[in-house]
């Protein structure tokens, strides 16, 4: 939901787009296939705005040089966007990452618990008044 919040910040969407229903259904997604789901939706409203404007405004009046106003994307829009929506990782991919992140994760507490014999738990670092690494600065 942040990255498609994230993607749309500087685009109007219609109160009536339920950007949670759309999260649920793009839970494997790629940050790059839900920003492209949002470019989408977005060039489909802007395409539709355009037509529009052509249609109510004579062609020279259209270049008068005044900002246009950003397109609002309406449900529609992110229907048609979602029609041509896919993941770029397979499941296989997705889980050789889960497994590397676990791997990681894993790796980087090895010698939380590391303490000389006779002590019963770890001394503190120098500066370590929080539990937080000491930084260059204190030692």
């Amino acid at each position: 939901m942040a990255i498609l919040k994230a993607a749309l910040r500087k685009s109007a969407v219609a109160k009536d787009v339920d950007m949670a229903y759309v999260a649920s259904l793009t839970i494997d997604f790629s940050g790059a296939d839900l920003t492209k789901i949002c470019q989408r939706a977005f060039i489909l409203a802007t395409k539709e705005s355009i037509g529009k404007k052509r249609q109510l405004i004579h062609p020279t009046t259209m270049a008068s040089g005044e900002p246009q106003p950003v397109p609002e994307i309406h449900r529609d829009h992110f229907e048609g966007a979602m029609e041509f929506a896919r993941r770029s990782g397979s499941d296989k991919d997705i889980s050789k990452y889960e497994m590397f992140a676990q791997t990681l994760e894993q790796s980087r507490g090895f010698a939380t618990q590391f303490h000389f014999p006779g002590q019963q738990q770890p001394s503190r670092a120098i500066g370590d008044q929080d539990g937080d690494e000491p930084s260059i600065n204190q030692i």
